[in-house]
């Protein structure tokens, strides 16, 4: 309802009965009164200037604390342990700070940016370029790196992101220039992310980019899709020569050592043979010689000695023996043992032709009578 309507209350511009809005241009005049007043004006009364007198130093007061308040909220700075405050004075680079509370000129004289030295930012790229021998490959490449330099970050390059992707392909590039396909695509991947990380940092430093790098990793190497086909076939028989490969070194280690083994065996059984019969061989020419010298001293006694133990080591051996004496006799079996089936029948030879020396007829006789006197004993 509107408020001059009859039960409502008064005007409120108005403390009296008269029922009238302010005059506008009244308003402006008091409030450019007040004006002049608050800042220095002359104008009005005695009254007047102990009432603007006393609101004009309150309202001085007023201002005042607001300027000091406004001072220190722009002064003293809070800066994380992840970042890094630059501090600006009109514009001019002139400080770094470090994490903590800090001072600093209110703005406009000094401005502060913070700078986040800690987080990990990422970039990734992709390409096609050609090796070292002449061939086309598709690369996708990432990288992860962080601000380590805020000063060099913000002013020492305008576009520090694009700056890292032209410097990242171009290394990249000439990374893989150096290198062949087949080394990129196989064994060379984590090299070739090396080598391109390190030249990738020594261009960011030769720029003061202010970037370190924390990986360059490869995600894909392969060839263009028109030649993917034939590349997987080689890669097939690679694989497969590196399996057959495999397997015949398995085989080999399986082998070898047998062999060696076997040929040691063999090597150390030739040695003991070799050992046996120079040993035999040095014993029988050492018997010989000493048979000989007992020979030399008696001839006879030797000769029948020997006939004497060369029959006892045939007889030994043989379950049947037929010994011959002259012509006129007939001839004497012996059965010597068991015998049977396979048993061997031996002809005994007389001294003197076991001795192939031929006895005068004293030996003779003497060995005749030996002879006999040994069949008695038989």
């Amino acid at each position: 309802m509107p408020w001059n309507e009859p039960g409502r209350q008064k005007d409120p511009w108005k403390g009296g009965g008269d029922q009238r809005p302010p005059d506008l241009d009244e308003v402006f005049a008091n409030l450019q009164r007040q004006l002049r007043r608050i800042f220095g004006g002359g104008g009005g009364g005695n009254n007047d200037r102990d009432r603007s007198s006393g609101s004009g130093s309150g309202i001085g007061i007023i201002i005042l604390l607001a300027v000091i308040l406004w001072a220190v909220f722009n002064s003293f700075h809070v800066i994380d342990a992840a970042e890094r405050g630059v501090v600006l004075r009109f514009g001019k680079y002139t400080r770094t700070l470090d994490p903590g509370l800090r001072f600093t000129f209110p703005s406009p004289i000094e401005n502060l940016i913070k700078v986040n030295v800690s987080q990990l930012r990422s970039f990734e790229d992709k390409g096609r370029m050609l090796t070292g021998n002449e061939n086309l490959i598709d690369i996708n490449f990432a990288i992860q790196y962080r601000i380590d330099n805020a000063e060099q970050f913000l002013f020492k390059v305008r576009d520090p992101a694009d700056l890292l992707a032209q410097a990242s392909e171009s290394a990249m590039r000439e990374v893989v220039g150096a290198n062949d396909m087949d080394f990129i695509l196989e064994d060379g991947r984590a090299q070739v992310a090396a080598d391109a990380r390190n030249l990738l940092q020594v261009i960011l430093d030769r720029y003061q980019a202010g970037i370190e790098l924390t990986s360059f990793n490869l995600q894909d190497v392969k060839p263009p899709p028109q030649v993917q086909g034939a590349f997987d076939d080689v890669v097939k028989a690679r694989e497969d020569k590196a399996r057959y490969v495999n397997q015949a070194e398995a085989y080999a280690n399986k082998v070898i050592p047998e062999n060696r083994g076997r040929a040691a065996r063999m090597l150390q059984e030739a040695e003991a043979y070799r050992d046996s019969k120079i040993a035999v061989a040095t014993g029988e020419s050492t018997r010989f010689e000493l048979l000989l010298t007992e020979y030399q001293r008696a001839p006879e006694v030797t000769r029948e000695r020997l006939y004497l133990e060369t029959m006892e080591q045939v007889l030994a051996r043989t379950p049947k023996v037929m010994i011959g004496a002259d012509n006129a006799q007939p001839l004497l079996y012996l059965p010597v043992g068991e015998s049977g089936g396979n048993q061997q029948v031996r002809m005994v030879p007389p001294a003197d032709a076991v001795l192939r020396e031929p006895p005068s007829r004293d030996v003779s006789r003497s060995s005749n009578d030996s002879r006999g006197r040994g069949r008695e004993g038989r």
